[in-house]
């Protein structure tokens, strides 16, 4: 059932940026991130989200040189076929962007609130 139209709620985007303003991590990443730890591998992950595996691949890349940290541990094909798996680091940074995600939105609420309630 949709909401009345008089039932407003705020919607808040979160992406981080370097210095140049290019983006370093967001949702888009974060999913990248999620499906290659859940698929255990760069083209897995690629399938599963509908995107060229240069498209992950170039943003995977984009990020690690722009915190100069590696994301993924790779293993090279062979007869054992390969993968990737994620870094300590790269688990470390998803869960901080949720948290911070998470925060914003609570914040984003409380200000809404502030701003537009009726109570």
């Amino acid at each position: 059932m949709r909401k009345k139209e008089s039932e407003l709620e705020v919607r808040s985007k979160v992406w981080i940026v370097d210095g140049q303003g290019e983006v370093v991590f967001g949702r888009g990443r974060m999913k990248i991130l999620e499906a290659v730890r859940q698929c255990g591998s760069i083209h897995a992950a690629a399938k599963e989200l509908k995107m060229s595996y240069r498209a992950v691949w170039g943003r995977i890349k984009a990020t690690e040189d722009r915190l100069g940290k590696p994301l993924l541990v790779r293993n090279i094909g062979g007869s054992t076929g390969g993968g990737s798996q994620l870094t300590d680091f790269a688990l470390d940074l998803m869960h901080r962007f949720q948290a911070l995600q998470g925060e914003v939105g609570k914040e984003a609420d409380r200000l809404f609130q502030e701003k537009f309630g009726t109570g």
